[in-house]
């Protein structure tokens, strides 16, 4: 069992950078891939950027390739996604969540996911 609890969202301007963290507690954490995904206002959840266990692998939408970039600390058992040159569109409640799976850019694959954590970009 893995429990996420995300936090570094907020309001920032457009062009600006936000760091989010994924604590993770569970004995798993470090054999599962973990993935970050976002819903905005009236929209699907979306696929924004992975990491396989190792981190050696990661995995991204191709709308924020280049600006964002995912990494993990299994010794502190934390997911980071760091957001430069964010965009309004990138407003979302953005999540982490923990896979068991070998496929990455579906929410399906994910075990466990935290509550999320409210990211604004404004223009």
């Amino acid at each position: 069992q893995v429990q996420l609890v995300e936090s570094g969202g907020g309001l920032v301007q457009a062009g600006g950078s936000l760091r989010l963290s994924c604590a993770a507690s569970g004995r798993t954490f470090s054999r599962a891939a973990m993935g970050w995904f976002r819903q905005a206002p009236g929209k699907e959840r979306e696929f924004v950027a992975a990491i396989n266990w190792s981190g050696e692998s990661t995995y991204y939408a191709d709308s924020v390739k280049g600006r964002f970039t995912i990494s993990r600390d299994n010794a502190k058992t934390t997911v980071y996604l760091q957001m430069n040159s964010l965009k309004p569109e990138d407003t979302a409640i953005y999540y982490c969540a923990a896979s068991y799976s070998s496929t990455y850019y579906y929410g399906s694959s994910y075990a466990h996911w935290g509550q999320g954590t409210q990211v604004t970009v404004s223009s």
